[in-house]
């Protein structure tokens, strides 16, 4: 019985050892693929802001920040198939999600 527990002890820093590893990997790789995709909504929203199809972001957000009432803003998203921003603020230890339409600033939905 010593020797099986003994065999098991010496085995168990190699498994450790490799789910480390495979789990550097994960976050190696990860981030790369967010930034390019984060990158990818920015473009979007930019180039749909050159072309007229949208307002500045920072006049959609203003109207929204107004409408918030002295929630923390957190940050957003573009959605370049409907020119619709989804802004994610806290208020009172609630997120809530606020959808502003690209076109006109106006807030189109809201959810939490």
């Amino acid at each position: 019985m010593v020797h099986r527990y003994a065999k098991v002890m010496r085995m168990m820093p190699l498994k450790f050892l490799a789910g480390l590893g495979a789990m550097a990997a994960v976050f190696v790789t990860n981030p790369a693929a967010y930034a390019s995709g984060q990158r990818d909504e920015q473009d979007a929203a930019r180039r749909a802001m050159l072309d007229g199809q949208v307002m500045p972001f920072s006049v959609i957000k203003r109207r929204v920040d107004a409408a918030m009432g002295g929630a923390t803003y957190l940050g957003s998203e573009f959605n370049p198939s409907s020119n619709r921003y989804r802004l994610k603020y806290v208020k009172d230890g609630k997120v809530v999600w606020v959808d502003a339409d690209g076109r006109t600033g106006d807030i189109i939905g809201w959810a939490r």
